[in-house]
């Protein structure tokens, strides 16, 4: 295959890192916790309360979000701080509701 026609095809890491991305964010709780990340770092405890679920089901997407490299964490003492893990996430969530909200009609 020449070089030309080898960048028209995503490398197989690249396709199967962007697939785990986009599973991370296909259940509802976790775009929930994104969201309140979003808007500031929080502890599970403060993510529990902002949302309304338990403590054992936000420690579990939380892992998952962590393996996905969305979320990262840093303990304060004894608490650990959650936080989106980068700008990317932040860009990646606004064209996602931007985009949701202009082919669906909403506002």
């Amino acid at each position: 295959m020449s070089e030309k026609n080898e960048n028209l095809i995503l490398n197989e890491q690249i396709k199967e890192d962007v697939v785990n991305l986009f599973q991370a964010f296909s259940n509802k709780t976790r775009l929930n916790i994104l969201f309140v990340l979003k808007q500031q770092p929080l502890t599970v405890t403060e993510i529990c309360e902002k949302l309304d679920v338990s403590q054992s089901a936000i420690s579990h997407q939380l892992r998952r979000l962590k393996l996905a490299r969305l979320v990262t964490n840093k303990r304060e003492g004894r608490k650990i701080i959650y936080t989106l893990a980068d700008h990317h996430i932040h860009d990646i969530f606004d064209l996602a509701i931007e985009h949701v909200k202009e082919i669906y009609h909403y506002e």
